[in-house]
């Protein structure tokens, strides 16, 4: 794949796609967690300092996890505070008023648009139903808006590698393109990683966001690479679902809001062919009152939302952390947000911080729950990746990589 090396950027507009997306305050809107933006920095100020005409496009959110579902302003104004220099924001993506901007931009200076998960083409649900090919998604709206105003197109966005969307696999086809600096150091990491995991290595899959743990558990299980997977938060709970245990109407009509149903009977599949290697909570804990009250799993159903794992379950994982050699986290084990439901998220991570193992997190919420608790310096290693370290790790090339891959062939570095 090429990268920033093999181009000369003096006056070239270049099109940068980053990944900024952020857990975000419910009341302001604003970034809680500003890592993924801190991470993208290097690439951006090279841009800068090498004189391109950047234009920035991100995602906030998505048409599945609708209450992240914001504007980029708040990033641009970060963006501004940490390169030092002012980095304009329009809210547009590609229409007339962004494709002015664009065209009026001196060397050096950054422009950031607007959410790109505001054009239907860039959302999951688009994705996942229509499945269109590289060559089909730089036909859209998106891609022919904006192409043909820019030079080059430059991808760091390693957390969305894993995603086949317009901006990340239609811009290889019609652009010459490279990797930006993080993207280039996660893929070195990680195959550093991948060359020899020590066993036995467990996956830890939990948070809201659960399409990606089921994308790949079948997967890490299928080609043991994982030799066990300790499931937490609504993985846990859809599971439990599967081998018929009542929830209660709370936690079972919030799985349905967020149309995550279909993965009850994933997961049947799941268990019928890895029972024994997925390890499933004992109990549960929910909000009551104002405190913490924890329920056995034979002794659901209950009529709260169900928000942690239980006391008995994190001693049960913590056992299983201590015999681990390598060991991936992918979203919390609860609201670890509030006191009352964190005891599962903070535990484990604690658990793993201690561990002699090596460990590798991934993913926004993972990552905050880390900085939350001080405790990134017992981390062997941060990606900004959640779904996209996974299936990396499972062995798939991903998308993005395929598509950067293909433009070398396509189109020859310039220098």
């Amino acid at each position: 794949m090429h990268t920033l090396d093999d181009f000369n950027l003096k006056g070239k507009t270049v099109l940068a796609r980053f990944d900024m997306n952020s857990p975000l305050d419910p009341k302001t809107r604003e970034p809680l967690d500003i890592t993924r933006i801190k991470e993208s920095i290097s690439t951006l100020k090279e841009l800068a300092e090498k004189e391109a005409k950047t234009v920035i496009l991100i995602h906030q959110g998505s048409d599945i996890e609708y209450h992240n579902y914001a504007s980029t302003k708040p990033h641009s104004r970060i963006i501004s505070q940490l390169l030092g220099k002012p980095v304009e924001y329009i809210d547009d993506v590609c229409g007339p008023a962004a494709r002015d901007k664009i065209k009026a931009l001196k060397n050096g200076q950054i422009l950031m648009l607007e959410n790109v998960r505001f054009m239907a083409e860039e959302m999951t649900l688009f994705e996942t139903k229509l499945n269109l090919t590289p060559e089909e998604q730089a036909k859209t709206i998106v891609v022919r808006k904006l192409a043909p105003l820019v030079d080059l197109y430059i991808c760091d966005a390693f957390a969305a590698t894993h995603r086949s969307q317009p901006t990340l696999v239609g811009m290889e086809e019609v652009l010459p393109s490279a990797m930006g600096r993080l993207l280039e150091k996660e893929i070195t990491a990680l195959n550093q990683l991948l060359q020899n995991p020590e066993k036995p290595c467990i996956f830890i899959l939990g948070g809201a966001k659960i399409q990606d743990a089921f994308l790949m558990i079948d997967s890490i299980l299928k080609n043991n690479i994982a030799d066990l997977v300790l499931a937490t938060g609504l993985v846990a709970q859809v599971m439990l679902l599967a081998k018929g245990i009542s929830l209660g109407k709370p936690s079972e009509g919030l799985i349905k809001k967020k149309n995550l149903e279909e993965y009850i009977e994933k997961s049947k599949d799941i268990l019928n062919k890895f029972g024994d290697k997925v390890k499933l909570p004992i109990d549960l804990a929910y909000v009551s009152g104002g405190g913490r009250k924890e329920v056995e799993v034979d002794k659901l159903p209950v009529d709260q939302v169900l928000m942690d794992i239980g006391s008995n379950t994190v001693a049960k994982y913590e056992k299983i952390i201590k015999n681990a050699k390598t060991i991936f986290f992918n979203g919390p084990a609860g609201v670890f947000e509030k006191t009352e439901s964190e005891l599962g998220t903070k535990s484990i991570l604690f658990a793993i911080a201690g561990s002699t193992a090596f460990s590798a997190i991934g993913g926004g919420d993972s990552i905050a729950a880390v900085n939350k608790y001080n405790l990134a310096n017992h981390i062997s290693y941060i990606s900004t990746g959640g779904g996209a370290l996974v299936r990396f790790l499972s062995g798939e090339e991903l998308p993005v990589v395929k598509a950067l891959r293909k433009s070398v062939k396509r189109f020859p570095c310039d220098k």
